[in-house]
Formats: structure tokens, sequence, C-alpha cells
């Protein structure tokens, strides 16, 4: 059997609900490091918020980022950490994704916070020698070094100021997501009552 060689992206998040600013991200990186995809991978059980916030059932959030990426070549949905069940860890997923794909170069996509933190992420020796690591440089908001020891990379993407957190919020108070998430995702949050959806 012919090896894998392909190279891939991994952004992973709650995507609670996924945004304009996720595919920005993700086509930019795809474009600037000539990746043959980018996976969004969504999490089973995203332990930095659990106990936190409400966090919408795996199924829902799925079928927002299978909507979202439908209609961008090179872009998809994964279930691996969804099919492994349990708290999501990237190291785990990491292992998961080298054993079936043995020949792929890995790419994992973070932002400077994400990218602040990686040395307290679980079993972070191991994860460092596991792929090359996204630094998402975006303008006006300088990126702290990387921690040493990482293999990293930067990309610029642009600056959309739009969170999560802010379209739940809209979609509670009954004002618009036009233009700020993917129609087909509109469309899915309407479908499935999300975050207090009351038809117009």
């Amino acid at each position: 059997m012919a090896q894998d060689t392909a190279r891939v992206g991994l952004l992973g998040g709650t995507f609670d609900p996924p945004h304009i600013g996720h595919l920005a991200t993700a086509i930019e990186v795809k474009n600037v490091l000539q990746l043959h995809e980018v996976q969004f991978v969504v999490a089973n059980e995203p332990w930095q918020k659990v106990g936190v916030r409400p966090v919408s059932p795996v199924d829902d959030r799925l079928a927002m980022v299978e909507a979202a990426v439908a209609d961008f070549p090179g872009l998809r949905a994964s279930t691996v950490e969804i099919e492994r069940g349990g708290p999501s860890y990237t190291v785990d997923t990491l292992t998961t994704l080298r054993d079936a794909r043995p020949g792929v170069e890995w790419f994992v996509i973070l932002g400077a916070d994400a990218a602040a933190g990686l040395p307290t992420w679980d079993r972070a020796d191991e994860l460092a020698a596991l792929a090359t690591f996204v630094l998402v440089d975006r303008p006006g908001l300088p990126s702290p070094p990387p921690p040493p020891g990482w293999r990293f990379v930067h990309v610029g993407v642009p600056r959309l100021d739009v969170s999560s957190s802010e379209l739940r919020d809209r979609v509670a108070s009954g004002r618009p997501l036009d233009v700020l998430v993917p129609r087909d995702v509109i469309s899915c949050i309407e479908g499935r009552r999300l975050y207090g959806w009351v038809s117009p």
C-alpha cells in the first residue's frame, strides 16, 4: 500500500458554534502552508469548559461543523475525538491519527493564548514531538514567543472580532447571526433550537 504523504492541519475546538473566524483561519493556514486539508476536530468532552458553562451536545456541535465546512474544498469535520469518547486531549488525538496515517505530516493550529499554555497540556513532552504547531498571528496583536523545544511556524490571519460566546448571546437575545456564521450553520441552529433560538 502506498504511503500517505499528505500535509494535514488540525483545528481543534468546541465549535459551539463554529463561525467565520474559524473558517478564515483554516483557509489562510491551508493556503500559506500548502496543506492538503484542514480537519476541524470537534472536542467530545472539552475538559477546560466542563463545569464552567453549559456545552451543547456533541451531535449538535458536529452537525454545525459539518454544515460550516461543506462548501469549502479541503476543509472537513473530524470525529476522531468523538469516536474515542471521554475528555479530549490533543496528545491522544495525534497519537491516534499518526497510527492510522503514519506518513502524514501533522500541523496543529493554535491561537496565541493556547500556544503560551502548551507546556501545561497533558503529556506535553510527548506532544511536542508529534506535530508542527502553527501559531496564528493576528494584526495588531503581538504573539508571545513559543515555548522552547516545540516545532513552530507563524501564519498571519485576518483579524475578525467574533467569538462563539458572543454568538450564543446574540441568539439568546434574538439578534441576527447573518455574515458571522455560514447560512447553513444558522439553519442548523434554528432547526435544532440551539442557544434558546426563538423564531423571528
